[in-house]
């Protein structure tokens, strides 16, 4: 199925003319006379879809500014206009526009819901942004003011935490790219200030475990463990430091590392 994009006949004033609006009423009455398999149907259908683009555009253009492209908001509001076209019962005693428009809304509507979002969040916390959005704006005309968590809560007859909750969850809306310069001079980026993986708290459990296994050594056997593995001393260095032989301090090594490994072992 083909999105129509036809150019739409609007009035000076943005609205849709009356004019063009009667014959577009006309073209949706006259496809419903006829049965669904009628050779001329679809030519009808295609007329009727065109005609009624001036009204898509003005609901896209009703949510513009909202970080989508204009023309996409247009599309989508297409989509719902022909699905519009395709669905509606004229014996149902609902003039098209009346059936149309909230089609058309909630086609935009899901379309931000479902394809604008940085992260995906739960459909209920979307909705509860777009309400909070909505209120928002409304309460700050109100009240002169900007509106409270507590007025907001108030309004939509929900609770506080409700609110922070759906203010939490709108800061998925939008992601910040990692090139995005954070510091006067331009030259940090985003990416630069989030740490990387930290190795060293996989061992601290293990550090921690370590130093009351030490002081079971005697003061001899510590100092070799310490010069081989803090010092990085090969056992001939050690022996030269120690004053014994490097077979010595093999044994003493030996030794000594046994004794960490049943302490740590036991705890």
């Amino acid at each position: 199925m083909s999105v129509v994009t036809a150019s739409p006949r609007t009035a000076g004033t943005g609205t849709v003319d009356s004019t063009s609006t009667d014959t577009a009423s006309e073209l949706i009455a006259a496809m419903a006379a006829l049965p669904t398999g009628h050779p001329s149907r679809p030519a009808l259908r295609d007329r009727a879809i065109e005609a009624w683009l001036p009204m898509a555009r003005h609901l896209a253009q009703r949510y513009a500014g909202r970080g989508e492209p204009a023309d996409d908001l247009f599309q989508v509001a297409v989509v719902g206009l022909i699905k519009s076209v395709d669905r509606f019962e004229a014996d149902r005693g609902v003039d098209f526009a009346g059936y149309a428009i909230p089609t058309i809304v909630g086609e935009i509507k899901r379309h931000f819901r479902d394809r604008t979002w940085s992260i995906r969040v739960p459909r209920r916390l979307q909705e509860l942004r777009l309400a909070i959005t909505a209120a928002n704006a409304a309460l700050s005309h109100q009240l002169g003011r900007s509106a409270t968590v507590a007025d907001i809560a108030v309004h939509l007859g929900i609770t506080e935490e409700e609110v922070l909750e759906g203010l939490e969850g709108a800061r998925a809306y939008n992601a910040t790219s990692l090139s995005t310069p954070v510091s006067a001079d331009g030259n940090t980026e985003l990416g630069e200030t989030l740490g990387g993986e930290d190795r060293e708290f996989e061992i601290a459990e293990f550090r921690a475990s370590l130093s009351p296994a030490l002081a079971t050594l005697d003061e001899r056997e510590q100092r070799i463990v310490h010069l081989r593995f803090y010092g990085n001393l090969t056992q001939s260095q050690i022996a030269e430091q120690v004053g014994i032989s490097q077979m010595h301090v093999s044994r003493l090594l030996t030794k000594a590392l046994a004794k960490l490994r049943g302490q740590l072992g036991e705890d």
